[in-house]
């Protein structure tokens, strides 16, 4: 296979010689590149095709484009910031800039890097409470359960809530799947090797210090909440 960045360069004078800007990003870019690592590529242009995304295999590497209009992308960022989680900043934060024939490219990557850095907008009391009691709930089922396969499905459905409730306390982003991890290790590396640690021993049986940990987390939000909690 070719070089990503050359490849990339190529597959969007290929297919896109209007683009305005072209952003690579992702894991291709950075040490954690694998095999199966693929080429996230946003492609800026004026209309259509845009807005539009596809995946293919180009030159042996796997591609997710994400064409988009310049409008169409500040939609899209802006939804995404309202939901705490924006891969499209992040790509576009952190990606290396392919094209940019009229400086949009540079404009967007300085917009996507500032609001990166602010964050997302906090959690409101309300939305805090809802989290602080989803998550004791959940804690009370895994103290009681005695299946296995159900603690399973537990601890992975506890691991997701307690990891997005410590970086939404901390005014982190939250990220989906393998990103979720690579959030809290670089937000709160102890955390991230606690919650981890402790979620495949409770998968193995012994969930008593994942308990502790995810208690740990409650914490950070307030405390565990149950008793009392109610909503109108």
């Amino acid at each position: 296979m070719d070089d990503p960045l050359l490849t990339a360069r190529e597959l969007v004078r290929d297919r896109f010689p209007a683009a305005r800007a072209a952003f690579l990003a992702g894991s291709v870019l950075t040490h954690r590149r694998t095999p199966t690592s693929d080429l996230d590529i946003v492609v800026l242009l004026d209309g259509p095709p845009a807005p539009s995304r596809e995946n293919l295999v180009y030159r042996g590497w796997p591609v997710e484009l994400f064409v988009q209009t310049e409008a169409v992308w500040h939609g899209f960022a802006d939804q995404e910031t309202a939901k705490r989680s924006s891969p499209l900043l992040a790509m576009c934060a952190d990606g290396m800039l392919l094209v940019d024939t009229d400086g949009l490219g540079a404009a967007l990557q300085d917009e996507a890097r500032r609001r990166w850095a602010a964050g997302p907008a906090p959690l409101s009391e309300r939305e805090r409470d809802y989290q602080r009691y989803v998550l004791t709930d959940l804690l009370d089922d895994l103290r009681g359960c005695t299946d296995p396969a159900e603690r399973m499905y537990l601890v992975s459905h506890m691991l997701q809530r307690a990891s997005e409730l410590a970086l939404l306390v901390g005014g982190n982003w939250l990220g989906g799947g393998k990103w979720l991890s690579r959030r809290l290790a670089a937000a709160n590396p102890g955390l991230h090797r606690a919650l981890s640690e402790a979620a495949a021993q409770a998968i193995a049986g012994d969930a008593t210090d994942f308990a502790a940990v995810v208690t740990e987390v409650l914490d950070l939000a307030g405390g565990p909440l149950w008793d009392g909690y109610a909503i109108g």
